[in-house]
């Protein structure tokens, strides 16, 4: 509460501050005070209309909302207001992955690690797949990073997703022996060893 405070009192000596606006958002949000922070976004994006930060903190409220939609606009608008998030791109493919349009997520998540080859290894388990609300969800997820990850040649990281993704009883593991991009994996040992183990999916 000491930091809500702080922003405040400088808030009343320059009330136009957006980002003092965009911080105060901030602390509201960590204390899950969506509608608060909202406004406090709304308001900096009204003093500048090309705050990125606070266009994509606007589409983290609405993503939590599950009003996909309009996340995906704010998103839109904070990668257009600056095109060097790493984030900005992995928010907007989680939001089309919730939608179900999984080539559209894909697209985004991959520009995200081609911007942060790093971005989904610190962000795992407690960013997107904890906002999953299925299992499935989380499996499938985890099946397109050991995708993305092959793509560009991160053996590793794709093998460690393609563990998690068949432990959470991922349907269509099958397809890792045909799509195109775990071409490279499949002449892997590791891969047959992988494959040939099956880690059980773990019961929920």
């Amino acid at each position: 509460m000491d930091a809500l405070d702080y922003y405040r009192a400088a808030l009343a000596k320059t009330p136009t501050s957006a980002a003092l606006l965009n911080k105060a958002g901030i602390t509201e949000l960590l204390l899950r005070r969506f509608s608060d922070a909202a406004r406090d976004f709304q308001r900096a994006i009204k003093i500048d209309r090309d705050y990125a930060d606070a266009h994509n903190n606007l589409g983290v409220i609405r993503y939590l909302e599950k009003k996909y939609g309009k996340a995906i606009k704010e998103y839109e608008k904070a990668i257009k207001a600056r095109t060097d998030s790493a984030s900005f791109y992995s928010n907007l493919g989680a939001a089309y992955f919730s939608k179900k349009e999984f080539e559209k997520a894909s697209f985004y998540y991959n520009e995200a690690l081609k911007l942060d080859p790093e971005i989904f290894i610190r962000s795992s388990r407690n960013g997107v797949s904890a906002q999953m609300s299925s299992p499935e969800d989380r499996a499938h997820f985890d099946y397109v990073l050991a995708r993305l990850y092959a793509k560009v040649g991160d053996l590793e990281h794709s093998l460690l997703y393609l563990r998690r993704a068949m432990e959470e009883g991922y349907k269509g593991i099958g397809d890792v022996f045909k799509d195109v991009e775990f071409a490279t994996l499949r002449k892997d040992g590791r891969f047959t060893e992988l494959m040939a183990a099956r880690p059980p999916a773990i019961p929920e």
